[in-house]
């Protein structure tokens, strides 16, 4: 890929974040062109409306989070016990599985609409809408069938949302600050986890409620966010056929730095939901917990544990990141970091072993996904592109989570836990590697 003086900046996107004009909008920004057909926001004063911006992607992102990690941890796994309590490993497997399908094909298919209206925001707020309806239908059915029908709908509902408030980062931020405004969508996941897993945690003997208030959390978010962060309409993108689309999210893939991306981040997120998709489980069946500690609440100690190391790294690593101007090493650490905490596990199958699994893991995790979402978005091609683009980059983040729940249900069967931490260790390794021959960021 042919790379503007910036470095880093793929050229085609550098048209809509040069220093003369930055793109970045909240509020009461207004529009402005760089170029006849490409048109970049923008604003008079940049530091503020960034400022504005970025604790709104924070809470968007958090309340996202909070459903995934609340329903994925606690509820769904809760829920589908509770149904056939013999089958629970295989039967978790397979409904995450199959919803995993439906959201790497959903993803790109959502993003694609997002970028052709030029809008985000009806996006966010309409998928928020939905995730109440979906979750109050998951809340209520009572065979595994119909729960895997139900969380597909909420996967549907929240690809929408997830799609559009994706793409708001590389719309609006400039290239210099991308890796403080991925720190700031990064800390989405260490708060939101942890104020899903308490939640779900609260109504572990209360399904339905905690479905429903999760939900709510997500359509609470939607509206403030498209409330307060308006935005002017892109341009309409003209219809595409099925047909060209279809290529044209092949052909992202033939540019090399991004395939790289997509390869480091499928291989670390395989490992990581492997394992962390289970957590349940492995507590219920593998680990010795104090007496009278439940593995519901177990969770709900862990998480938060994980939340602080994951917060602290996502925030220190977006913004060294930025500082130094480097990112690829700091990816290749923290995946190799991660690692090495899945060997903790196998080493120490113990009550404190998981708490520092948890601390260790969460440090690694943090600053991988704030400095790689970072990374990723200076290797887009196409700046007009990008929702559709960070769609085909989401199946490395939805497709590992649909060959995770069968393979981790598949070595557990066989061998154990023990094996699917080992697992996740070399996947995390291979992850690290995969950043190297990324020739585009530094």
């Amino acid at each position: 890929m042919a790379l503007s003086p910036d470095r880093d900046v793929p050229q085609d996107t550098r048209r809509a974040t040069t220093a003369d004009h930055p793109a970045i909008t909240t509020g009461d920004a207004t529009d402005t062109t760089t170029t006849a057909d490409h048109p970049a926001i923008t604003t008079d004063s940049p530091a503020a409306p960034t400022r504005g911006l970025l604790p709104l992607l924070l809470t968007g992102n958090t309340a996202m989070y909070a459903l995934y990690i609340g329903v994925g941890s606690v509820l769904l796994p809760l829920q589908i016990e509770h149904l056939d309590p013999a089958a629970k490993v295989a039967n978790l497997g397979l409904v995450s599985g199959v919803a995993a399908i439906l959201a790497t094909v959903f993803n790109p298919f959502a993003g694609a609409l997002s970028d052709r209206s030029g809008r985000r925001n009806p996006w966010i707020l309409g998928g928020g809408l939905a995730a109440v309806a979906t979750m109050a239908l998951l809340g209520s059915v009572n065979s595994v069938l119909l729960v895997c029908v139900a969380w597909c709908l909420g996967q549907a509902a929240m690809n929408f949302y997830q799609a559009a408030i994706t793409s708001v980062v590389p719309d609006r931020v400039p290239a210099a600050r991308r890796g403080t405004a991925s720190a700031a969508v990064g800390l989405g996941l260490p708060l939101g986890s942890t104020l899903g897993v308490l939640l779900a945690s609260a109504f572990s003997d209360h399904l339905r409620t905690g479905y429903l208030v999760l939900g709510l959390l997500v359509a609470l978010a939607a509206a403030l966010f498209s409330g307060l962060a308006r935005e002017r309409r892109m341009p309409a993108r003209t219809a595409v056929p099925l047909r060209d689309q279809a290529a044209a999210f092949l052909g992202v893939l033939r540019e090399r730095d991004f395939r790289w991306a997509f390869i480091g981040r499928a291989l670390l997120v395989l490992g990581y939901f492997a394992v962390v998709g289970y957590q349940l489980y492995i507590l219920q069946d593998h680990i010795d917990l104090p007496s009278g500690l439940r593995p519901e609440d177990a969770i709900a100690i862990l998480t938060p544990v994980s939340a602080v190391a994951m917060a602290v790294s996502t925030v220190a690593g977006g913004v060294l990141s930025d500082r130094l101007d480097r990112r690829k090493p700091f990816v290749a650490v923290s995946a190799a970091l991660s690692a090495a905490a899945l060997l903790i596990p196998v080493l120490s199958p113990t009550w404190p072993g998981m708490i520092v699994f948890s601390a260790v893991n969460g440090l690694a995790f943090g600053c991988f996904m704030a400095v790689d979402t970072a990374l990723v978005t200076m290797v887009l091609p196409s700046a007009e592109d990008a929702a559709r683009d960070l769609g085909v980059l989401n199946i490395a983040n939805a497709g590992p989570q649909i060959v995770a729940p069968f393979v981790a249900s598949a070595v557990v069967g066989l061998g154990g836990y023990t094996p699917l931490f080992s697992l996740g260790a070399v996947l995390a390794v291979a992850g690290a590697l995969a950043v190297r021959p990324i020739r585009g960021v530094r």
